[in-house]
């Protein structure tokens, strides 16, 4: 007996298992025909085979598209979200997630990817409480995937009058941007909001709500969308990202898992310290992972950081 759930979960080949069923329902019409009508018997074994040989070739058609799906669904995917957060350090803490969403759209730039900017909200002096950013290109993810952590700067801000140190942090979260199979979303279970997306733009911008604001009531995660001019294509675009989160909490679970089976296994940890920014008394960017270290910081907040996501990858 053909197990046809998995078939129909699938919309690539949904079609195709209620066709089988449809084969099965005509093959056993024609079975009970035969079994009462022997003069009916031989001809319908033929027409039975026949059915059976169709039936047979739309299983190999469903199992090759589930595996051709089920491979490009494990492959990396091209787009990310880069989510930066400031942490402790108040308006300095502000002002380096800025400086950290700068460095990797830089890094982005020297790999000839594209960096939009999906959503922001914004201190007092400039800086960034929390915003999101959407990168796409070849091998974004594959490079990208373990700056997931918390960045810790060392140095005296531009708005320290007294030339005091402060030590700050900001968050960076990496998450993929993929067609989640395994992720289903209650329509109930959504909240939306609409706005006004405000700053520049024009009068679309203005006087149109086209701002998204989705909130997943469930687990309370709030995803919102200003990057795109009409109302439609920020929803679609919320509701990738609210996927991407909800993954990565299912992705930290799972790895958390394997970690306890396997000691040492390499989870990109949510709140793990994994970088420090020395700018004062001394310059030094050190990762905390692989101990790679630059003298530049200058340089690493300018793009470069080959050298410590190389590190990490061969970890």
């Amino acid at each position: 007996m053909v197990d046809l759930e998995k078939y129909k979960k699938s919309n690539k080949t949904l079609y195709l298992a209620q066709e089988y069923e449809r084969l099965s329902r005509e093959e056993k019409t024609l079975q009970d025909l035969a079994e009462k009508d022997l003069e009916m018997k031989a001809l319908a074994a033929e027409e039975i085979e026949g059915l059976k040989a169709q039936k047979n070739n739309l299983l190999a058609q469903m199992d090759e598209i589930l595996v051709a799906s089920e491979k490009e669904e494990q492959e990396s995917p091209r787009k990310l979200v880069l989510e930066v957060r400031a942490g402790t350090g108040g308006e300095e803490a502000a002002i380096f997630a800025e400086d950290l969403a700068m460095m990797y759209e830089k890094y982005a730039a020297q790999k000839g990817w594209d960096f939009k900017k999906l959503d922001e909200s914004r201190s007092e002096l400039g800086g960034y409480k929390e915003a999101s950013f959407e990168i796409d290109g070849k091998g974004a993810y594959d490079l990208l995937q373990y700056e997931t952590g918390v960045h810790r700067v060392q140095r005296i801000p531009a708005t320290e009058k007294s030339g005091r140190i402060h030590t700050s942090t900001a968050s960076v979260v990496i998450m993929p941007v993929r067609e989640f199979k395994n992720i289903e979303i209650n329509p109930a279970d959504l909240e939306m909001e609409f706005s006004r997306s405000g700053g520049a733009g024009g009068q679309n911008v203005n006087k149109v709500e086209t701002a998204v604001r989705i909130i997943h009531k469930p687990t309370g995660l709030a995803v919102r969308c200003t990057s795109e001019r009409s109302q439609l294509k920020n929803r679609e675009k919320a509701m990738k990202v609210l996927k991407a989160k909800l993954y990565m909490i299912k992705l930290t679970e799972m790895e958390a898992e394997k970690r306890k089976l396997k000691g040492g296994y390499k989870v990109p940890g949510w709140g793990n310290q994994i970088r420090n920014y020395v700018l004062h008394p001394y310059k030094l960017v050190k990762d905390l992972r692989t101990n790679v270290e630059s003298t530049s910081p200058d340089s690493v907040l300018n793009g470069n950081l080959d050298d410590f996501i190389e590190a990490e990858i061969k970890i």
